[in-house]
């Protein structure tokens, strides 16, 4: 049983388990087009609520009743083994079950999300970029964390090809500097500064000559923020897209959250940060290797066509695999 907040990185495991014939389930919840992309990608999946929203108390509201929806799907069938990459529902409804879990995730941050997750789950998986010591505060001691290396967006894009058509089905012209956008995380509890930067970036690439900036909304909201503007260079997408094509075929992404970022560095496309929160160990390590360039002055982006494609590191999605597979029963 997986319940994947980034649906991609549990594609070639899911894959791979089935051709092995073993049974599978998915579920997730409605967020972020979580489930637009479980539909693009043909997984079937069980749904399972809504994100909490700003609120505190209403996050943490939702999260039990997700998890016990969950439980209650769950109850009576033989799970041997759950699996999550950034999800608190799944470790909840495991732990009430009896079912060993595994908690994934990239970003160490994120204090209440892994206060418990990481102390449910019997096995913690995490990029080895990430000081193991950042992790006991949550529990994680040398014999529960399996680190592994590189990203996991090297993983599960090892064997991607972007498909072309995603320019012509969002009236991009390759003559132009496309661009990418991501917003800020504005609902994530460990994202709660103010982060004037992107709307700034926003502005500037939304009236600049030459350029196409498609800005991919995490949330509603943002999304009619971004319209409100009416700026000539902005395409906003209506539904969920294949990002990675798109930023695969782009010449610069711009983002203030950590998967995409992650996927343009394995992709081996140019990507800004604009990051508003406290940095992990995994970005620490993409700065400090030049691979990823935090921003802090729109007028500082290099908008100019990229002269061929960049290099890509491709990883064996088996080594991820296992590490799953081998979490203590």
């Amino acid at each position: 049983m997986t319940a994947p907040a980034h649906p991609l990185v549990f594609r070639p495991i899911i894959k791979r388990l089935r051709e092995q014939g073993h049974e599978v389930e998915v579920t997730a919840r409605d967020y972020a087009q979580t489930l637009e992309l479980l539909d693009m990608l043909g997984i079937e999946h069980t749904a399972f609520g809504r994100h909490g929203g700003e609120s505190r108390t209403k996050k943490i509201t939702a999260l039990f009743t997700r998890a016990r929806q969950m439980r209650k799907f769950a109850k009576g069938k033989q799970f041997d083994l759950a699996a999550c990459h950034g999800s608190n529902d799944l470790p909840i409804a495991a732990r009430r079950l009896g079912i060993p879990a595994a908690d994934m995730f990239d970003y160490e941050f994120a204090t209440y999300q892994h206060n418990v997750g990481c102390r449910l789950a019997r096995r913690v998986i995490t990029p080895d970029s990430i000081p193991p010591a950042r992790l006991r505060r949550y529990g994680v001691d040398d014999q529960k964390l399996a680190q592994y290396p590189g990203l996991k967006e090297e993983y599960y894009l090892a064997d991607f090809e972007p498909n072309p058509d995603v320019l012509e089905q969002l009236g991009l012209d390759p003559a132009n500097v496309l661009v990418v956008l991501r917003p800020p995380p504005d609902v994530s509890l460990y994202h709660r500064k103010s982060n004037p930067l992107f709307p700034q970036v926003v502005r500037h690439l939304g009236t600049h000559d030459g350029v196409q900036a498609v800005v991919l909304p995490r949330t509603t909201a943002q999304k009619e923020y971004v319209r409100s503007l009416a700026l000539p260079s902005l395409v906003i997408p209506d539904h969920a897209v294949d990002a990675q094509s798109l930023i695969a075929l782009s010449d610069l992404v711009v983002s203030a959250g950590g998967t995409m970022n992650r996927e343009a560095v394995a992709l081996g496309t140019p990507v800004y940060t604009t990051y508003g929160g406290r940095l992990g160990g995994v970005d620490e390590a993409l700065i400090h290797d030049g691979r990823l360039r935090p921003l802090t002055d729109p007028r500082a982006l290099d908008l100019h066509k990229r002269p061929s494609e960049g290099t890509r590191t491709k990883r064996d999605p088996q080594l991820i695999l296992d590490l799953i597979i081998q979490t203590p029963r």
